[in-house]
């Protein structure tokens, strides 16, 4: 494992303990070290990628599953992934709490969505982590403003 430094700052203002992991990027360690503070073992999503591989990833870090070309493909913050599995399955196993379908060919990760915007035309922008855009179809909107409305994410 890298250095560890660890410091402790009091804050008046808060309830309950906050702990802020920082690093240049998440890795193993990084990922090893949340669970231990959380005391919760990973929601790991089982995939297979159309070149063979299985991956096991932390479904925390998935931004956004979408379709393009007949492809399906998932982004994490590390990197994207081509999948043999549909959308609609991979929708399945997720957690429907987390993932919103934002259109016929996409969903994203709630978590994720770090900012959102109606445009004149009457579209919404919604500008993900790791600086990927997308737009949410007409037909999604309302469930989109639903689940988003009051986040403090919006302009």
């Amino acid at each position: 494992m890298k250095k560890l430094v660890v410091r402790f700052q009091r804050d008046r203002a808060l309830e309950h303990i906050e702990v802020l992991v920082r690093a240049p990027r998440r890795d193993a360690a990084v990922t090893e070290l949340l669970e231990r503070l959380s005391g919760r073992p990973p929601d790991l999503l089982q995939l297979s990628t159309v070149d063979g591989k299985n991956l096991r990833l932390d479904t925390e870090d998935i931004i956004a599953v979408s379709v393009r070309d007949k492809l399906t493909l998932l982004l994490t913050e590390d990197g994207a992934y081509t999948l043999r599995q549909s959308l609609q399955s991979i929708e399945n196993a997720l957690d429907p709490e987390r993932f919103l379908r934002i259109s016929r060919h996409e969903l994203v990760n709630t978590d994720k969505v770090l900012k959102y915007e109606f445009t004149v035309g009457g579209t919404l922008r919604l500008e993900l982590a790791g600086g990927t855009e997308t737009w949410a179809s007409r037909r999604c909107i309302p469930a989109v403003r639903r689940r988003l409305n009051g986040c403090g994410r919006g302009v």
